[in-house]
C-alpha cells in the first residue's frame, strides 16, 4: 500500500505599516505596550485575514470536513495535516473565530493532523548551532497546538522547510519523530523522495521530503493555460499518484492555493473535492498522515545536508537560502535583528521580547528579494509592498524604531544597577 500524504502550510504575518516615525510624532507618550498598534497595521492585516478566510480558509476547509466524513469508515480514507503558524492562529482568534472553529472541527474527526513549526514562522534556525531562541519558539508553538486541539506534534516542519543537519539534531533532541523538507535533487541524486529517510548524525529522527513537482502541479500550474497538462483534473492527478513508485508521496502546499493563488472559478475547489474519491478508486493507494509513515515504513536510506552553503528549502528554483538572504538589504537586516536578541532579553520586559520576536518572521526577509524572472515575479505577488526598496524602508523605519527605545530601556537598567553598587553601606 502506498500512502498519499497531503499537508498544508497556513501562515499570515503582520505587515508593518508605512510611514510610522509620522503617527508615533503625533502622540504625546508612546509606551512598549502601544507599539503593536503603531508598527503593525491592523486594519491592512484584518482586511487580508477576512479576504483570505472567505476566499480559502472557509470553504477549503468544509471540503475538506465532508471528505472525511464521507470516508470515515474506509481504514484507506482521507486524512489532512496542516502547520500553522502561531501568528496565524493569533489572527483568526482576532479576526475570524469561524476560521479557528473550522480548524477544531477538522481536528475533531480524528484524522487530521498538526505539525510543529517556530511560533513566529520565523529564520531563527539559522542563528547558531545550539538554538536557544529557535527552541523556545517551537516551544511557544507546541503549547498552543496542545491547547487549541488538544494535539501533541511528534512531526516538525521548520520555516520554509529550511533544513540541513544541524537543524535536524536540534529537532531530534526535542524529541520529535519527524522533519520535513524539499525533496531536491541535489540531496537525493539517484533517489526518489518518495521514501522514508533519515538525517546524518539523527539516527532517531526521520526524515519526510516533499515531492515538489507533484505538489507543484497543484500549487502552480493548476490555472495555466499554457502548461501542456492543462486542465488538470482529479482523475488524472490521481492516475499519476498510482503510476509513481515508492512508499509514500508527501504533497506539501500552501493552504491558500485553494481560493486565494488559484481562484474558485479556476475549478480548484471542485479539483479538491473530486481527489479523494478518485485516489481510492485506486487499490493501492491510501490516505496517511506524517506520523502514520513514520511508523509504517522503514527507512530507505541517510540524507547528508551539510551546514555550510548546503542549506536546503523549497523557495525559488535554487531551493536554498536565497530566498531571504542574499542581497544586502536582506543581509543587513537578519545581522541587525539578530545582534538585538541578548539586548532585548537582558532588559526582561515582555512586551520588548514579543515585538523583537515578530520582527524575527520570515517574511519581511523574503519582500527584499531582488531576483528576476519567475522567482521575482512570486516575491512581487507575496510583497505587500510597491517594490522591494519600499519594503526595506518600512520594515527597517519600525526596527530602528525599536532599537532605539530597547537600547534606552536597557540603559536605564543599567544606570540603575550601577548606582545600586556604588551606595556606601552603612
Amino acid at each position: 500500500m502506498k500512502g498519499v500524504v497531503l499537508c498544508f502550510e497556513v501562515h499570515q504575518p503582520y505587515r508593518i505599516r508605512d510611514r510610522i516615525t509620522e503617527l508615533i510624532a503625533s502622540k504625546q507618550t508612546v509606551r512598549f505596550r502601544d507599539l503593536k498598534k503603531i508598527y503593525f497595521d491592523e486594519e491592512r492585516n484584518r482586511q487580508i485575514f477576512k479576504r483570505v478566510s472567505e476566499r480559502c480558509y472557509l470553504p477549503a476547509s468544509g471540503i475538506l470536513l465532508d471528505a472525511i466524513d464521507e470516508q470515515k469508515s474506509d481504514s484507506r480514507g482521507f486524512r489532512v495535516a496542516f502547520s500553522l503558524s502561531g501568528l496565524f492562529l493569533e489572527q483568526a482568534r482576532s479576526y475570524d473565530e469561524r476560521v479557528l472553529q473550522a480548524f477544531k472541527d477538522l481536528s475533531d474527526t480524528g484524522r487530521v493532523e498538526f505539525l510543529a513549526q517556530t511560533y513566529y514562522h520565523s529564520l531563527v534556525s539559522l542563528y547558531s548551532e545550539d538554538r536557544p531562541e529557535f527552541t523556545e519558539q517551537v516551544k511557544k508553538h507546541t503549547k498552543v497546538i496542545n491547547e487549541e486541539f488538544n494535539q501533541k506534534p511528534s512531526t516538525f516542519e521548520n520555516t520554509e522547510l529550511i533544513y540541513n543537519n544541524s537543524i535536524a539534531r536540534t529537532v531530534e533532541n526535542m524529541g520529535f519523530k519527524a522533519i520535513f523538507t524539499e525533496g531536491v535533487e541535489r540531496i537525493l541524486g539517484w533517489r526518489s523522495p518518495n521514501y522514508v529517510y533519515a538525517p546524518k548524525g539523527a539516527s532517531r529522527l526521520r526524515l519526510l521530503l516533499r515531492n515538489y513537482r507533484l505538489t507543484d502541479d497543484i500549487g502552480f500550474r493548476f490555472s495555466s493555460a499554457r502548461w501542456d497538462q492543462y486542465p488538470l483534473t482529479a482523475e488524472k492527478y490521481a492516475s499519476w499518484l498510482e503510476a509513481t513508485p515508492g512508499d509514500c508521496i508527501n504533497i506539501f502546499m500552501d493552504y491558500e492555493t485553494f481560493g486565494e493563488h488559484h481562484w474558485r472559478e479556476t475549478g480548484i475547489f471542485d479539483f479538491l473535492k473530486a481527489l479523494p474519491d478518485k485516489v481510492l478508486s485506486y487499490g493501492d493507494l491510501c490516505f496517511m498522515l506524517p506520523s502514520e509513515v513514520v511508523d509504517s515504513f522503514d527507512v530507505k536510506d541517510e540524507i547528508d545536508v551539510f551546514e555550510l552553503g548546503g542549506t536546503i528549502s523549497w523557495a525559488d528554483e535554487e531551493k536554498d537560502l536565497t530566498a531571504w538572504l542574499q542581497n544586502p538589504m536582506q543581509n543587513f537586516l537578519f545581522e541587525r535583528i539578530k545582534a538585538l536578541e541578548a539586548v532585548v532579553k537582558s532588559v526582561g520586559d515582555p512586551e520588548a521580547l514579543e515585538l523583537w520576536r515578530r520582527f524575527t518572521t520570515s517574511d519581511y526577509y523574503y519582500y527584499l528579494c531582488t531576483k528576476g524572472g519567475g522567482a521575482g515575479e512570486v516575491h512581487g505577488y507575496f510583497n505587500p509592498y510597491p517594490s522591494s526598496l519600499h519594503a526595506y524602508n518600512t520594515i527597517m523605519e519600525a526596527l530602528l524604531d525599536f532599537e532605539l527605545r530597547v537600547l534606552r530601556l536597557y540603559n536605564r537598567k543599567f544606570q540603575k544597577r550601577s548606582a545600586a553598587t556604588r551606595r556606601p553601606r552603612r
